[in-house]
C-alpha cells in the first residue's frame, strides 16, 4: 500500500508526524519515534517571551557597574516558566536533528515582530529542516479590528519567509473572520503551508479565592478532529499551499478523515504522550488495513476526496446544513 505524500517540499513514506510537544526534550523518546515509523518531527516552541526575557536580562547583565557586587547570583536568569532557554533550545534542535534521519520542524511562537525574529535564522542554521511558525494573537481589545490582527500576522510571515530559505508553515488558531480569504494572504506573503489549529489554554475560576486559575491543556480527544474537518474540507482546493492537521488525531480513521478533508500531514501529540511512541506503528497499521479494505491502492486517491469542492453533498459543510439540523429535533 502506497500511503506516500508530500508536505512542505518533503516526500514522506506516510502523513503521520509526531507534532510539536515535549517529547523534543528527550532523546531516546525522539529516536524511538523514528524507530516507530514516524515521517518527520516538531520541535516544541520557542517562544516570542523567552527571546525578550533573555535579551533583556543580557542587557543588563551589561548595563551593570563595574562595582556591582560579586556574590549576585547571575546575571542570566532563566525564566521560570520555560524548561529551555533560547541557547539550549538550538542546542537540542542540533542534537534531534543529528540524532534522527527523518526531517525535523522547528518551533517560533509569537505575535508581534521584532529582533527576537532573528532566531528563525537561528533555528536555521542549528539544521530545521522547516519552520512552523506558531501564530498565537489573542484580541483582548475592543479598540482592535479583525484587520488589524490580520495586517499583524501578515507582516510576521513577510519577515520571517524574509530571513528563510527553508520551508515555513504557519500555525492558526480557527477565530478568524474569513478563515479562507486570511489563509490565501498568508500564502501570497510566504507560508508554504498551514496547520489547523492551535488548541488554547482556557482559563478557570477560584470562587473561593477569586482568582483566575491558570490549568494545564488537557490531552485532545478524537471528538475536537471535527472542527479541523470542517474547515480542512473548506480551505482543500482553495489555496496553493500544504495543509496539515493537528488536535484530536488519535486512531487510524482519524487520520484517514483527515486525509480526505484535505491534509497532506496529520500531526499528532496527545495520542502519543498517552500510548506511546510506538503508536505511530499502530495508527499506520490501522490506516493499512482501511485503505487495503475499501480498495484503494494509495492515499493519493483519497487525498481532498471529501473536501468542499469534490464533496458530492456541498450543503454538508455549508450554513443549510445547520438550518436542517436545528429543524430536524423533536422532543
Amino acid at each position: 500500500m502506497d500511503l506516500t505524500t508530500h508536505y512542505l517540499g518533503f516526500k514522506l513514506p506516510h502523513p503521520l508526524v509526531a507534532g510539536a510537544s515535549p517529547m523534543a526534550r528527550d532523546l531516546d523518546t525522539v529516536r524511538r519515534l523514528e524507530d516507530a515509523g514516524a515521517a518527520a518531527f516538531v520541535m516544541h516552541s520557542l517562544f516570542e517571551e523567552q527571546i525578550i526575557q533573555e535579551q533583556i536580562a543580557t542587557a543588563a547583565a551589561f548595563d551593570q557597574p563595574a562595582e556591582s557586587y560579586g556574590e549576585a547570583l547571575s546575571y542570566f536568569p532563566t525564566p521560570p516558566d520555560f524548561e529551555l532557554g533560547p541557547a539550549e533550545y538550538l542546542e537540542q534542535l542540533r542534537r534531534v536533528k543529528q540524532a534522527v534521519s527523518i526531517p525535523v520542524f522547528g518551533s517560533l511562537n509569537g505575535a508581534t515582530t521584532g529582533g527576537w525574529l532573528e532566531y528563525a535564522c537561528l533555528i536555521q542554521q542549528a539544521g530545521a529542516d522547516a519552520l512552523e511558525l506558531n501564530v498565537y494573537d489573542l484580541a483582548t481589545s475592543s479598540h482592535e479590528n479583525a484587520r488589524d490582527i490580520e495586517n499583524r500576522t501578515i507582516e510576521l510571515v513577510t519577515e520571517v519567509r524574509r530571513k528563510l530559505t527553508i520551508p515555513l508553515a504557519v500555525k492558526l488558531s480557527p477565530f478568524y473572520t474569513a478563515l479562507p480569504h486570511f489563509a490565501r494572504r498568508l500564502t501570497t506573503a510566504g507560508a508554504d503551508g498551514l496547520v489547523l489549529f492551535n488548541r488554547f489554554y482556557q482559563p478557570d475560576i477560584d470562587l473561593e479565592e477569586l482568582e483566575v486559575i491558570r490549568l494545564h491543556l488537557s490531552d485532545s480527544e478524537s471528538s475536537e478532529l471535527l472542527l479541523r474537518l470542517h474547515w480542512l474540507a473548506i480551505l482543500s482546493g482553495q489555496i496553493d499551499a500544504s495543509l496539515a492537521v493537528t488536535g484530536g488525531v488519535h486512531t487510524g480513521i482519524d487520520a484517514i478523515k483527515a486525509v480526505m478533508t484535505g491534509a497532506h500531514a496529520v500531526q499528532m501529540v496527545s495520542a502519543l504522550l498517552r500510548n506511546g511512541p510506538g503508536h505511530v506503528h499502530s495508527v499506520r497499521e490501522q490506516m493499512t488495513n482501511w485503505l487495503e479494505e475499501h480498495e484503494y491502492d494509495s492515499i493519493q486517491q483519497m487525498l481532498g476526496s471529501m473536501s468542499l469542492n469534490r464533496c458530492p453533498d456541498r450543503q454538508a459543510y455549508e450554513r443549510v446544513n445547520y438550518i436542517q439540523l436545528l429543524q430536524s429535533w423533536r422532543p
